[in-house]
């Protein structure tokens, strides 16, 4: 199960990113996730939630952004979803469509609370 390499690979890259924020605990972590990337979502989601109960990054939220397989036309412009392995543009049949999204497998974002109050939180 390489879901468990690539969970501990971005909760590796989290606890890099808090090294240069020193007080600093990360809060949510986002993860973009192509449909030909070859992840398992749910298997992902399961085996960073493993890693993170009772860690250092306790209560860090896992955001998922799973993205279709998509690909664009040079020829008319248009934009869209593979179905079926078929990369011929639906709106003006040109087969040499190129791909766009789908493949993606990288960190998103990460956000960080420096735990400062701000003053506008009732005491």
């Amino acid at each position: 199960m390489h879901e468990m390499g690539i969970a501990s690979s971005v909760l590796d890259a989290v606890r890099t990113e808090l090294t240069k924020y020193p007080g600093s605990r990360a809060t949510k972590v986002g993860v973009r996730i192509g449909e030909w990337a070859g992840v398992d979502v749910e298997s992902l989601r399961f085996c960073c939630e493993a890693l993170i109960m009772d860690s250092d990054l306790t209560g860090l939220a896992v955001e998922l952004d799973y993205r279709l397989r998509r690909n664009g036309c040079p020829q008319c412009g248009h934009e869209f979803a593979i179905q079926n392995y078929a990369t011929q543009c639906p709106r003006c049949d040109c087969e040499h469509t190129v791909p766009l999204g789908g493949t993606e497998l990288d960190i998103s974002y990460i956000e960080l609370d420096d735990g400062e109050d701000d003053g506008t939180s009732a005491p």
